[in-house]
């Protein structure tokens, strides 16, 4: 099916962040311990274990295109959900140490100049994370991905990271020591933000939250067939980057069952066309005037 198709494609966008990450923090660790930046240094953190988050994405992906089985009747779509929710914990325990330790070193006092080196780094890093971020996103809008989404918004904040942190170092340059570790303070910071902006996103998901404008998408999309005459009611969910739709719509008493179900079978249809919804319950109920 289209879906599973799509999630596999999915996957060379996880892909493509694990190995950027990869790259990206062995190069800034490195960097910082030769040039002395906290900033870097916590950026630097901050990939290691955005390359554990990637890994997450990617095995829920994986586990998604599991057609169903005999306990998983709907198939394994949800893994994908979990995949971010994970990446979430991940994400805000390395950005609850990186704040931690940044704290520390204020407190104590050790505060030195970085070198120009390590700004030109992260400069460099920003630029290509903000390469990785516009693939992901676009391939995510392009598969219905959100893990992947999740994964691109991740992107996006450590490029954002890595700019905090080339300006805290070039402010070091200038005298201003105390600002290469605040920027490491705000690089924890936003680490947690964007923890915060997954995890409550996938547990809006998990907890069955929808979009209400969409569902007046499908409301609309459904009452559009000629031979529905009202919508009665409309529920939606979300499992993984599949839209699960149940819908009552009211039609003509007079028709045969056969033509109800026909007519089941054609706002199904009409829902794939328009809405690349492939799973739709439709119930039908005799319509009544009021």
């Amino acid at each position: 099916m289209g879906e599973y198709e799509n999630i596999k494609r999915g996957e060379k966008g996880a892909w493509v962040s694990i190995i950027a990450y990869l790259v990206l923090a062995a190069v800034k660790l490195i960097v910082a311990a030769i040039g002395n930046s906290e900033a870097l240094r916590a950026d630097g953190l901050n990939n290691t274990t955005d390359v554990i988050a990637s890994i997450a994405v990617l095995i829920g992906l994986k586990i998604s295109r599991k057609p169903p089985d005999e306990d998983h009747h709907y198939g394994h779509f949800r893994a994908e959900t979990i995949a971010s929710l994970v990446a979430a914990f991940i994400m805000v325990t390395v950005g609850i140490e990186v704040i931690i330790g940044t704290i520390e070193g204020i407190i104590q006092g050790q505060t030195s100049e970085p070198s120009m080196l390590t700004g030109w780094t992260a400069i460099l890093a920003a630029l290509f994370m903000f390469g990785v971020y516009r693939y992901n996103l676009n391939l995510s809008a392009q598969v219905k991905s959100q893990a992947l989404y999740a994964a691109a918004q991740d992107n996006r904040s450590d490029a954002l990271v890595s700019i905090g942190a080339a300006a805290g170092i070039f402010g070091a340059q200038l005298g201003v020591y105390w600002l290469d570790p605040l920027a490491g303070l705000i690089v924890g910071l936003i680490i947690c933000k964007t923890a915060w902006d997954i995890f409550r996103e996938a547990s809006h998901t998990l907890s069955d939250g929808f979009n209400k404008v969409e569902v007046n998408d499908i409301r609309h999309v459904i009452a559009s067939h000629p031979s529905v005459l009202t919508v009665d009611d409309v529920k939606a969910r979300l499992q993984g980057n599949q839209i699960f739709v149940d819908a009552t719509i009211n039609i003509d008493p007079n028709l045969t069952i056969q033509e109800g179900h026909d007519i089941t079978d054609e706002v199904e249809d009409l829902l794939k066309q328009e809405m690349k919804i492939y799973y739709a319950h439709i119930h039908i109920e005799p319509y009544e005037e009021q």
